[in-house]
């Protein structure tokens, strides 16, 4: 079997494609968990969240969709079949600004349960922040290689994402896929890894778009796996992800949101009624990451 990655095509079980491991059997030993997410880099939980849930919220992405003229209009809504501008949606925003269109998505990501596992995770009271990124991804579409600190890393780096597959998601529909090892790759850590999109101003923020060329010259294996409603990762902020290509004729609707200790340093962005978001990245002519990386030396 092949998945496509950007323009590469990666055999599963090969070189570069790995299956991601669950962690369902160690859920209730809180050090296990520690231990397995400094191993790992990520935590893959199976029925994390009540899939009625997950689905109720899928079928407000829908409708939303639909209101947009972006669905098929020959197929049924909860089908989520793609319509013919093929174009996506992203709908990032704080609860409040969230809250009329997708108030049950809310109560997924900001529900008791997943704030309990977050400070039993941390070691204390846990917050999310208040800015949350849904969205639904077109024929394609998918994501490029990055650590997620280059977007939200003025406040604690002990910060963690939280994915969330709304519907059930095969490799065709773009999973997605974390670089092993990579929270060791100490160079990309020490120069992209310290970039700050909004004070650096570097095109789209990706490290890379090409999976093979980051496992050729640092190490590392990609993995992935199915995902079903219900199902959740969660990883650090030097944990190198990207996505698989959405070949189907399907929308992939999928969150990030994010979780830390709340008695730790907030980066004050992604915070408040209405956040301010980035505020600065994309106004000014941008640096190209080839040359961004070229002047770290990676």
């Amino acid at each position: 079997m092949k998945v496509t990655i950007g323009q590469r095509e990666l055999e599963w079980g090969g070189k570069y494609l790995t299956e991601l491991r669950d962690c369902n059997d160690m859920l209730e030993d809180t050090v296990a968990l520690r231990n397995r997410l400094q191993e790992d880099g990520y935590l893959l939980i199976r029925g994390f969240h009540k899939r009625e849930q997950v689905l109720n919220a899928r079928m407000e992405f829908l409708n939303k969709l639909a209101a947009m003229g972006r669905l098929d209009p020959h197929a049924l809504v909860e089908d989520g079949i793609i319509g013919s501008e093929n174009k996506g949606g992203m709908w990032g925003g704080s609860t409040e600004q969230l809250q009329p269109d997708f108030p049950q998505f809310l109560d997924v990501v900001n529900s008791p349960a997943v704030l309990d596992f977050f400070g039993r995770l941390l070691g204390g009271a846990a917050m999310t922040y208040d800015y949350k990124w849904p969205r639904a991804v077109a024929r394609g579409g998918n994501t490029g290689a990055h650590y997620d600190v280059v977007y939200m890393g003025r406040g604690t780096k002990d910060l963690y994402t939280m994915w969330t597959p709304f519907g059930d998601i095969p490799l065709e529909m773009g999973t997605l896929a974390m670089c092993l090892g990579s929270q060791h790759f100490t160079k990309i850590k020490q120069t992209y890894g310290k970039m700050d999109v909004d004070r650096d101003n570097v095109a789209t923020g990706w490290f890379s778009e090409d999976p093979v060329e980051i496992v050729d010259r640092y190490g590392g294996q990609w993995a992935t796996t199915a995902f079903e409603a219900g199902d959740a990762i969660i990883f650090g902020m030097y944990m190198m992800h990207t996505s698989l290509n959405n070949s189907t004729s399907r929308y992939r609707i999928s969150a990030d949101t994010r979780y830390q200790l709340a008695s730790e340093p907030v980066d004050e962005r992604w915070i408040g009624r209405k956040p301010k978001g980035h505020y600065a990245w994309g106004r000014t002519p941008q640096k190209s990451v080839a040359e961004a990386r070229k002047e770290w030396g990676v």
